[in-house]
């Protein structure tokens, strides 16, 4: 059956979150509490930028953006899967699952470039402070967040495409809980070479890439800090970043292990592979807030006073 020609009535099965009956529920309930937390805690960090002027800087604009992001990331995914767990129907049609697969890859990429362009905002807060105001200007902030969309969205339709041109027979069943590369894949019944080597070339360039950059921007702040004289100044230097590594660790962590790192098809590797798309698509995008806001005495700050309702809106930067 061509890719083209079963998209009207053609329908995969997901395979869920776990095969026990009884354990539906509570994974119902738990994913239901860390999607209404994840967007709750985002939403909050972006009306506190937003609101807050002292917080109008470059830092915290990319992170307005990794924050939005977040929210579509997650958003993606849980919303269908708790229809799915609540229903018990674990049916999701040809083309919502192609959908799904778009928007998943677009905002996952773009989590991954907007942590590179906050690591390169930190390089050049640290090792070049006396040209940071020039180079991080408002419109060297807008340039590539609006390239970094750009760049996501021509990246998920080429994956997308090359999905589309598969057959779907009878084997439906998608080993995940939404629409996945890897997954989708495994299901197919046509030819799958051309796919695999741009997952491995593309989407490796998309993970690594950016990864060694930020290795390369944070060697970089290290040995600009341990050279920084004062004990204070290197302590105030290495909280400003200790957040961003934190959040880069688990979430390129857990990304390399579900895509680059070769599984074999047994049930105990499908396990695995779901813990850890798990990890970076719904604990990475739920613990951001956390990791942002609770050794940030000035987002604690904006936080309080949103919450307070002493709120002052406005555009600038």
């Amino acid at each position: 059956m061509a890719g083209g020609n079963q998209s009207s009535v053609f329908e995969f099965l997901l395979w869920g979150l776990s095969e026990q009956p009884e354990q539906q529920h509570r994974l119902f309930l738990l994913f239901l509490w860390m999607y209404l937390v994840t967007v709750a805690g985002n939403l909050l960090i972006i009306l506190a930028i937003g609101t807050d002027t002292r917080l109008h800087t470059p830092m915290y604009f990319f992170l307005a953006s990794l924050s939005c992001a977040d929210i579509l990331f997650i958003s993606t995914t849980v919303p269908k899967a708790l229809v799915n767990i609540q229903t018990q129907n674990r049916s999701i049609s040809y083309v919502e699952c192609l959908t799904q697969l778009y928007f998943f890859l677009t905002f996952g990429d773009m989590d991954i470039f907007i942590l590179t362009t906050m690591a390169y905002d930190r390089y050049v807060a640290i090792c070049h402070p006396l040209h940071y105001t020039m180079v991080m200007s408002r419109r060297c902030c807008i340039i590539p967040v609006t390239a970094c969309w750009t760049l996501t969205s021509l990246v998920a339709m080429t994956h997308t495409f090359l999905i589309f041109r598969l057959s779907f027979c009878s084997k439906k069943i998608i080993p995940d809980f939404f629409c996945d590369l890897g997954p989708l894949m495994k299901v197919s019944c046509s030819d799958t070479q051309v796919n695999e080597r741009v997952l491995l070339f593309l989407g490796g360039a998309v993970i690594l890439i950016p990864f060694g950059l930020i290795l390369v921007s944070y060697i970089r702040i290290v040995s600009a800090i341990l050279g920084v004289p004062s004990a204070q100044g290197r302590y105030k230097a290495f909280s400003t970043c200790g957040a961003h590594l934190a959040v880069v660790a688990l979430f390129f962590g857990t990304v390399i292990r579900a895509y680059l790192w070769p599984s074999s098809s047994s049930s105990s590797s499908i396990g695995e592979d779901t813990a850890a798309v798990v990890m970076y698509t719904v604990v990475t995008p739920l613990l951001n807030p956390f990791i942002y806001s609770l050794r940030n005495k000035d987002m604690q700050g904006a936080l309080g006073r949103l919450l307070r309702g002493k709120v002052s809106f406005s555009c600038g930067q």
